[in-house]
C-alpha cells in the first residue's frame, strides 16, 4: 500500500477511535498504542509499567493489513535534550516476550444492535516496574507497519525530597458537589435572616479550591479510576484501577502505576489505614492497593490489599495497618471471597486484631495492625442508623455470613478516631496516612434518596469535626495536612421549597406542582426548627425535624422516570420496577414509592434504574502544611502531586551518573 493509502486508513483509524460512545481501546489515538500514553504525568522514583500495542482490525471501518499485526515494532524514548534510545537501554531492562491476542469492539449503536462487532488481532510487549529518577519531558515514540508512529510526550514532575507534613488525613465525600453540601447546611444549620448562626466544619477551613474529575477517556467518571487519580497522579478508564486499561482478556495484566500508600510505605515506612462506611473492597477504598482493570473483582481486590498483586508480583507494602468497613461476604470463606478463603483467618495470622462490631472496636488497642470488618456490603446510611433504626432489623448483613441483621455498627467517626490511634501508635516518628470515606452520599444520590444521602454528608462533616479537636488532643494537628474532596459529583441542586401537606391533598399532577415555591414563595428551613414532642436526639450539627412540612424541592439533572413527594423516605427507596408484559431492561415509576407524589420525567435511558454521576468540578478543603498548595482551579491527579510533594516522595533514589538520557533505570526494590 502507498504513503496516500496508509494516512487514508490512519484517518479512519483516528475518527472511529475517538467516537463519542464506543472505543476501541480509550487511550488509543490509533493503531499503535503507548500505555502510559500522551500526556502522562510521573513522579519521580515512581513504579509504573509500560505497555505496547499493534492493532490489526479484521474487519468494520478500520480493516487494515488482512488483520495481520506488525510484530517487528520498535519503541524509543528520548529526553528533552537527549539522545534517543530503546526502551530496554534507557531503563536497563531485558526484552519482553511478544504477546499475541484479539478482541472485539463495537463501532457504535447501530453497529451494537445489529450484532456486529469488529474483530482486532494484536501484538504486544510490556515491559515491568520501571522507574524514572530525572524531572523534565520525555517522549516515547512507538514505530510500526513501516512507517507509522504513535508518539506519547510525558511529564516527570520536579523532584520534592522534603517532607514538610508527618501526617496526611484525606477525606473523601463520595459523589459530594458543593451544591449538596450547601443543601447539608441548610439542614444542619439554623440561619437567622439570611445569616448562619453555625457553619460545617468544612466551611471553616483556611483554603478552597476545585479538581476537575475528567476520566481518560469519558469526561464523565466513577469512583474507580476517579480514586486511581487521586492515589496515583494517573488518568484512568471507568472501572479501572491502578492501570492504564490494555485490550487483552485479563484483568490484572494491565499496565500498572505505584499508589501514594505503595510509595510512602516504600520510602518513609510510614503507617497507613483506610476507613469507609461502604464494603472495603469497594472502589474508593481498595483503589489505595488496587490494581485491576475491574472494580468488580473484589475478592481478588481484597488479596491484593494483604499480599499485593494477584498474578505477579509488583509493590508488596505488606498490608495496610488499619482497614475499617464492611464488606464482609469478601472475609468469611464463601464463593464471594477470593478462591474460597478465610480472610478473617488469613489476617489474623498476619497479626492483625480483628473486630467485628463497635463494642471490640473500641476495645482494640493501639499497637497492633487491625482489620474491622461490621456488616456484609455497605453500611447501613446514617439515617437508618440513628433516626429510623427499626430498619436495622430487615438487614440481613450479619459479618460472620448469617442471615441476622448487624445492629452493633459503628460510625464514621468512631472508625476514624479509632483509625487516627493506631495510626499514630503505629507511625511514631514517621508518621501516617488515611483515607476516611463518607460512601453513601453517592451510593443514596444514586438512588434519589436526598435525605439519606444529606444525612451521611452530614455524618462526614461531623467526622472531620471531631477528627480536628482529637488531632489538637493528642498533639498532632500542626503535623496533619487535612484534607476533605470528593471523587466526583453528581447533578444535584436543591431549586425550592414545597409544602408537603398541600401536594399530598391535590388530585392530581399538575396541582400537585403547585405546591413548590420558587424564589420568595421558597420560605425558609424547618429542618432546625425544633417539633413540640419530636426528638431525634442526633445532637447539634443534625437536623432536629427530618419531615417537616415545608421541605427542600430538589433533585438530580439525570435520573430515571420516578415519582417525587419531597419528604423524607422512612424505608430507603427504590424508585423504578419492572413491569409484567414488559422486557427487564424497560423500566417503570415504582407504584410503591411516594405514592402521594407527582411524576418527574426522567432523562436517562429507560434501562438505567438509578441516577448516574454529572461533570462537575468538586471541592477541595485544605488545612495544615501546603494548604497554600491546594486553592485554584486544577485536574483531580493533581491531588496526588500535592500530597506526594508535601511528603516529600519524589525523589532521586539510585540516581545514576547524569548525562544525556540518564537518569533512568529499572528499579530492583528496596
Amino acid at each position: 500500500m502507498g504513503k496516500l493509502g496508509i494516512l487514508a486508513v490512519v484517518t479512519v483509524a483516528v475518527t472511529a477511535a475517538t467516537a463519542q460512545t464506543f472505543q476501541r481501546l480509550g487511550a488509543c489515538p490509533d493503531l499503535g498504542c503507548v500505555l502510559p500514553p500522551d500526556q502522562s504525568d510521573f513522579l519521580p522514583g515512581q513504579y509504573f509499567d509500560l505497555r505496547l500495542e499493534v492493532h490489526a482490525p479484521v474487519n468494520g471501518s478500520e480493516a487494515f493489513n488482512n488483520g495481520e499485526p506488525d510484530e517487528n515494532f520498535t519503541v524509543t524514548i528520548t529526553k528533552e535534550g537527549g539522545e534517543s534510545k530503546s526502551i530496554a537501554e534507557f531503563f536497563d531492562v531485558a526484552e519482553p516476550e511478544l504477546e499475541k491476542w484479539d478482541f472485539h469492539w463495537y463501532e457504535d449503536l447501530f453497529a451494537k444492535d445489529a450484532h456486529a462487532p469488529s474483530v482486532v488481532n494484536v501484538a504486544s510487549k510490556i515491559y515491568r516496574k520501571l522507574a524514572i529518577y530525572e524531572p523534565g519531558n520525555y517522549v516515547v515514540t512507538l514505530k510500526y507497519y513501516d512507517g507509522q508512529t504513535t508518539t506519547a510526550n510525558w511529564v516527570v514532575r520536579p523532584l520534592a525530597t522534603q517532607k514538610k507534613a508527618k501526617n496526611v488525613i484525606l477525606f473523601i465525600g463520595d459523589g459530594m458537589t458543593t451544591n449538596m453540601i450547601t443543601a447539608a447546611r441548610l439542614l444542619g444549620h439554623k440561619s437567622i435572616n439570611g445569616k448562619y448562626q453555625s457553619l460545617l466544619q468544612m466551611d471553616q477551613f483556611p483554603v478552597v479550591g476545585h479538581q476537575m474529575t475528567h476520566s481518560i477517556d469519558s469526561f464523565i467518571t466513577d469512583s474507580a479510576n476517579s480514586a486511581s487519580a487521586l492515589y496515583t497522579g494517573h488518568k484512568s478508564t471507568v472501572n479501572a484501577m491502578g492501570v492504564y486499561v490494555d485490550s487483552s482478556a485479563d484483568f490484572f495484566d494491565d499496565p500498572k502505576v505505584e499508589t501514594i500508600v505503595e510509595l510512602l510505605k516504600r520510602t518513609w515506612d510510614s503507617a497507613w489505614g483506610a476507613v469507609s462506611t461502604a464494603a472495603i473492597s469497594d472502589a474508593t477504598p481498595i483503589a489505595l492497593t488496587g490494581h485491576s482493570r475491574s472494580r468488580y473483582a473484589y475478592g481478588s481486590l481484597i488479596d491484593q490489599g494483604l499480599n499485593s498483586v494477584t498474578n505477579y508480583s509488583w509493590t508488596n507494602q505488606g498490608g495496610p495497618d488499619v482497614w475499617f468497613g464492611g464488606g464482609a461476604e469478601q472475609f468469611y470463606p464463601n464463593s464471594d471471597s477470593y478462591e474460597g478463603k478465610d480472610y478473617y483467618e488469613a489476617f489474623a495470622k498476619a497479626g492483625y486484631e480483628i473486630s467485628l462490631n463497635k463494642t471490640s472496636l473500641l476495645e482494640l488497642g493501639n499497637s497492633s495492625r487491625a482489620l474491622g470488618i461490621f456488616c456484609q456490603s455497605h453500611f447501613p446510611v446514617w439515617l437508618d442508623r440513628n433516626v429510623f433504626t427499626e430498619n436495622l432489623e430487615s438487614f440481613k448483613n450479619d459479618p460472620l455470613g448469617s442471615e441476622n441483621p448487624a445492629l452493633d455498627l459503628p460510625g464514621l467517626k468512631e472508625m476514624t478516631l479509632k483509625a487516627i490511634d493506631i495510626l499514630h501508635t503505629r507511625g511514631g516518628d514517621k508518621g501516617f496516612f488515611l483515607m476516611s470515606e463518607g460512601a453513601s452520599i453517592d451510593k443514596q444520590m444514586h438512588a434519589l434518596d436526598y435525605d439519606r444521602a444529606l444525612g451521611d454528608l452530614l455524618e462526614l462533616d461531623d467526622t472531620v469535626r471531631a477528627t480536628i479537636n482529637h488531632l489538637k488532643e493528642i498533639g498532632e494537628l500542626e503535623n496533619t495536612l487535612v484534607l476533605v474532596t470528593a471523587d466526583h459529583g453528581h447533578g444535584f441542586d436543591v431549586f425550592g421549597g414545597v409544602d408537603t401537606k398541600y401536594l399530598s391533598a391535590q388530585e392530581n399532577d399538575r396541582d400537585k406542582r403547585r405546591a413548590v415555591g420558587i424564589y420568595e414563595q421558597a420560605g425558609l428551613s424547618q429542618y432546625t426548627v425544633p417539633v413540640e414532642g419530636v426528638s431525634y436526639g442526633t445532637g447539634p450539627n443534625f437536623p432536629v425535624n427530618w419531615d417537616p412540612r415545608y421541605s427542600l424541592a430538589a433533585g438530580l439533572s439525570a435520573n430515571p422516570d420516578h415519582r417525587e413527594n419531597y419528604r423524607v423516605h422512612k424505608k430507603p427507596r427504590k424508585v423504578v420496577s419492572n413491569t409484567p408484559g414488559f422486557s427487564k431492561n424497560d423500566l417503570f415509576v415504582d407504584s410503591k414509592d411516594s405514592p402521594d407524589g407527582f411524576v418527574i420525567n426522567g432523562t436517562l435511558p429507560v434501562s438505567e434504574s438509578a441516577g448516574v454521576h454529572s461533570l462537575t468540578d468538586v471541592a477541595v478543603f485544605a488545612m495544615g502544611p501546603c494548604q497554600e498548595t491546594f486553592g485554584g482551579v486544577y485536574g483531580n491527579i493533581d491531588i496526588f502531586y500535592k500530597v506526594a510533594n508535601c511528603l516529600g516522595l519524589a525523589r532521586p533514589d539510585n540516581k545514576p551518573p547524569a548525562g544525556p538520557g540518564s537518569g533512568c533505570k529499572k528499579h530492583q526494590g528496596q
